[in-house]
């Protein structure tokens, strides 16, 4: 038995899907790398929950989504990690937070749905090291990093007794 097969990480065949709108997205930003996106993702995902009870972000889309997005990779290793709720509009935006919009393209939509969400990171973390070192490498694609990397797209499914979510990496033909 495999840490994939294990953890419940699935090496299967994403769909490829087009977004036709771009997602809009108010949240909390930091730029990471490799060695501390585990801290820095718990960090920032606390620091959001706190700043969701205040009630400042307006214009949340319903049904209710949230996004996790890794975006502007650098040849050091590092990128931006952002988190926030999906918004209809960017009419108000709280001081301090950040507003982003994922564009509209051509993307590979892997669902993830883990053995526990105690094994969540590890588990998304072999989910993004399969795409990017099997699925990509042997599929007509490529990554198309020019505005983002990839995304984590929660929704209710991620609230479930049996929690998942769908992985989109933005991608482009070779």
């Amino acid at each position: 038995m495999t840490i994939y097969d294990f953890l419940q990480v699935k090496k299967e065949e994403p769909a490829i899907v087009v977004l036709n709108e771009p997602i809009k997205m108010i949240g909390v930003s930091v730029h990471t790398n490799e060695k501390s996106i585990f801290r820095d993702a718990d960090r920032l995902g606390k620091q959001y929950n706190q700043i969701k009870k205040t009630g400042l972000i307006k214009n949340k889309r319903e049904p209710w989504g949230f996004v996790a997005v890794s975006k502007g990779f650098m040849d050091d290793g590092s990128w931006d990690y952002l988190n926030g709720d999906v918004v209809t509009s960017f009419d108000s935006v709280p001081d301090g937070l950040t507003a982003f919009e994922i564009p509209v393209g051509r993307y590979a939509r892997f669902h993830f749905q883990p053995r526990s969400v105690l094994v969540w990171g590890i588990g998304m973390g072999l989910l993004k090291k399969y795409i990017y070192t099997e699925w990509l490498p042997s599929s007509p694609y490529e990554p198309d990093n020019a505005v983002v990397g990839d995304f984590e797209y929660h929704d209710e499914r991620s609230k479930a007794r049996k929690p998942g979510i769908d992985l989109y990496v933005a991608i482009k033909e070779k």
